[in-house]
């Protein structure tokens, strides 16, 4: 959630915020009308409580009719104070309520827009050039014995598929080398639920716009993630973090899931959009005043992961309307897909601010002792999804694969050859 006083002290800038993402103002004023709702029912209950409370006093002080009188005010007053703290109940709930609808808010600089209003940073490779007919991923693994997604749908439906032999090797290589980096460059390597409770799921802000996106298991009230960000940010929910020594990250390993709600007809082919994939994701928390230098070491993490790949790739800030409801920014790294001729988006790293945070009471002390709302980010560090990047930018015209080089000693292959 956004900080309520600083909705209160700028709600222009809120207002501006939301105006960039697409999103409804009013939505804004929505929280200011109950926030004062709320004021104003919680001054009325404390009133007649006190009230309450001095009349209990006389009535033990009081006889005879005096004390009558005063027994049956009482049962007035009691029946006032009822109502009242059943008002402010409500009002206390229409305020979270509209509190919580309303996304973070975005980080000056960030471009206005939707989808296609991003603003490109860098472009870094150049995309390679090839002297036969370019094939595509799904091609190119079929013919290595990598992939088979007629079996995946027989099993599961569309969007499944199963990674098979030097697919499930090349798969297990990229993570191991993304954990291992991660590793070293001292995140705790964290393998986390993917089942969730909605609390979790929530707080980290997936409920809301996107909630169409999300697994739910009805019979035991879960959720299946979609990202470890979601248990990795419930992971300190409550707690009180030693944030003197600098950010405290973690790597997850995971399992993703996501309904591909609203994609019907796009990237049908292949695995670029599916339904389960596995990622390693980065996460941070930090104090809110160094959240912005994380988020650049985040992103250069992610650039050193791609240059190890020998993947061509741009680096983009991620438009309002294109942030989803916790991120304050984004940037997408997106890898050269040959068969498309286009970039295609490999990683993103969001700073989410304090968001997540107040909303899940994750805090931190300062210098002073006092507790602060921490800072949350995330990032993606490798997916399933780089598959279709490495085969295609490293192809060559018999169908075999190069291997890049950071990869062959994990993968034990130096050429992945048709089976």
């Amino acid at each position: 959630m956004i900080d309520l006083k600083l909705l209160r002290e700028r709600p222009d800038e809120v207002r501006a915020s939301q105006r960039a993402r697409g999103a409804d103002p009013a939505a804004v004023d929505a929280v200011l009308a109950a926030d004062e709702r709320r004021r104003i029912a919680v001054g009325r209950a404390d009133t007649l409580r006190s009230e309450q409370r001095q009349l209990g006093k006389k009535i033990g002080r009081a006889s005879g009719e005096e004390r009558a009188a005063l027994l049956e005010h009482g049962k007035e007053l009691a029946a006032q104070v009822k109502a009242a703290e059943s008002e402010q109940a409500e009002a206390d709930q229409a305020l979270v309520d509209t509190h919580r609808a309303l996304p973070n808010l975005i980080i000056e600089g960030v471009p206005a827009g939707g989808e296609d209003d991003y603003v490109v940073l860098d472009h870094v490779g150049t995309p390679p050039e090839f002297d036969f007919e370019v094939r595509d991923h799904l091609d190119l693994l079929e013919r290595l014995g990598a992939l088979d997604m007629e079996r995946g749908a027989k099993v599961s439906g569309a969007r499944f598929y199963f990674l098979t032999g030097v697919g499930a090797r090349l798969q297990l290589a990229l993570l191991t080398m993304a954990m291992n980096r991660a590793v070293a460059a001292g995140f705790t390597m964290v393998i986390p639920p993917v089942l969730v409770k909605p609390e979790v799921m929530e707080g980290t802000g997936f409920l809301g716009a996107h909630a169409s996106e999300v697994y739910r298991l009805r019979d035991d009230d879960l959720f299946l993630v979609g990202t470890s960000e979601v248990p990795l940010a419930g992971y300190h929910a409550g707690e009180i973090l030693d944030l003197s020594g600098g950010p405290r990250r973690y790597a997850g390993w995971s399992t993703c899931f996501r309904r591909e709600a609203g994609s019907y007809g796009k990237d049908t082919r292949g695995i670029i959009r599916v339904h389960q994939f596995d990622k390693i994701e980065m996460f941070s928390y930090c104090r809110p005043e160094d959240v912005q230098d994380e988020h650049q070491r985040l992103l250069n993490w992610e650039r050193d992961m791609l240059a190890a790949v020998e993947v061509p790739y741009r680096v983009i800030d991620t438009a309002a309307g294109d942030l989803g409801a916790s991120a304050a920014r984004k940037y997408d790294c997106e890898g050269w897909v040959p068969s498309q001729s286009r970039y295609r988006e490999l990683t993103s790293t969001s700073n989410c601010t304090t968001f997540q945070a107040r909303r899940l009471n994750i805090r931190y002390r300062d210098e002073d002792g006092r507790n602060r709302t921490a800072a949350t980010l995330n990032g993606t560090l490798a997916t399933t999804r780089w598959i279709v990047a490495i085969v295609e930018n490293h192809q060559r015209a018999d169908g075999s694969v190069v291997v890049p080089e950071a990869l062959r000693p994990l993968l034990g292959l130096d050429v992945l050859k048709p089976a």
